[in-house]
């Protein structure tokens, strides 16, 4: 091929449609993949393995892809990992992106790891921001040592650059119907190795991590909670409100809550209309996951916590005794109502 005829450079993302109406990790990195793309001028590409898998081909052109690689065939119905492995570092011998990006949930981690072992380059895992230093080179922000603190990480010599990244760290561009893309039809290789496992059945579970993403309504504890408990108290109040839980990293260290439920730089990152927040001092590796929520009520004994400044409404108390006073309230008015 003559320097004319060059490929241009390509940024790639894993379409992982499988849950595609509750888990919008592919439409964020796409986002996010076209933001870095413009900037080293390169094309975003996504690449679907499945069967009858069109309507989520269009899906991710609207959102923002530039060209989609669709490998579809009826054997790869079924997430299968030797030969999705196969099948990605297959066309990315062929093609060579810059980047290839995965969704770091526990399938993507699977598939992303295999992958950049075989194509002999580095992956990092986990990665809450992704951007460009001075001269260009792709930058990836992890979290280190038990989340205390953000390494940024370069790779640079081995291509392609990997990550898997945490949902929720990037907003999805909104669907543009009139958006167009080309579609580049992928024949399986010949060399698919044989499954060592058959799927005979599956079940789909909601998601609550992603439950937490999406939630209208969030209510988080910290360390001022005071007890496992007292901590327990928020998900009855969550209940009532229609919300979901979220906690700080002290709160997850305490054992308190699960790591799935942490909220800031180093966890999840939410956007609700309403965000309670009992017992949090504001530190910025939390508040850096809720700057997107649009009215913020904290309660914390200390007026002068960093979270009680950026609150919308800020009640010096006692975080147990407000959630418990809410609690009834919330109660007593649903009775009245019957």
């Amino acid at each position: 091929m003559s320097a004319k005829q060059k490929p241009k450079k390509a940024i790639w993302v894993f379409g992982d449609y499988r849950n595609y109406f509750q888990n919008r990790v592919t439409l964020q990195l796409i986002a996010k993949a076209r933001e870095l793309a413009q900037a080293i001028d390169a094309e975003t590409a996504v690449t679907v393995f499945g069967h009858n898998v069109d309507e989520w081909v269009g899906e991710y052109i609207a959102h923002g892809a530039d060209k989609v690689y669709v490998a579809d065939h009826p054997s790869l119905d079924n997430y299968l990992i030797q030969t999705y492995t196969r099948l990605l570092q297959h066309l990315a011998v062929r093609h060579w992106p810059e980047i290839i990006l995965v969704g770091a949930t526990g399938f993507g981690k699977e598939l992303a790891a295999r992958v950049a072992s075989r194509l002999g380059t580095g992956l990092t895992a986990d990665c809450v921001r992704l951007g460009l230093d001075d001269d260009g080179a792709f930058v990836q922000t992890a979290p280190a040592f038990g989340g205390n603190l953000l390494a940024d990480i370069a790779i640079p010599k081995a291509r392609p650059q990997m990550a898997t990244v945490r949902p929720g760290a990037f907003k999805e561009l909104s669907h543009d119907y009139d958006r167009t893309g080309e579609i580049v039809r992928v024949d399986l290789p010949a060399d698919l190795p044989p499954e060592r496992v058959r799927l005979i059945s599956s079940t789909r579970v909601e998601s609550k991590e992603q439950g937490l993403a999406k939630a209208k309504v969030v209510i988080c504890g910290g360390r001022g909670m005071g007890s496992r408990q007292k901590f327990r108290n928020l998900a009855e109040l969550a209940r009532l409100l229609g919300g979901e839980v979220g906690a700080t990293r002290p709160a997850v260290y305490e054992g308190w809550a699960d790591e799935e439920m942490l909220i800031g730089q180093t966890g999840k990152e939410v956007r609700p209309d309403v965000l309670f927040s009992f017992g949090v001092s504001g530190a910025i590796q939390h508040t850096a996951g809720i700057q997107d929520a649009k009215f913020v009520v904290a309660v914390n004994k200390n007026p002068g916590a960093m979270m009680m400044q950026m609150a919308d409404v800020a009640i010096a108390g006692d975080a147990n005794h407000v959630c418990l006073a809410l609690i009834r309230e919330i109660r007593q008015r649903l009775e009245d109502q019957e």
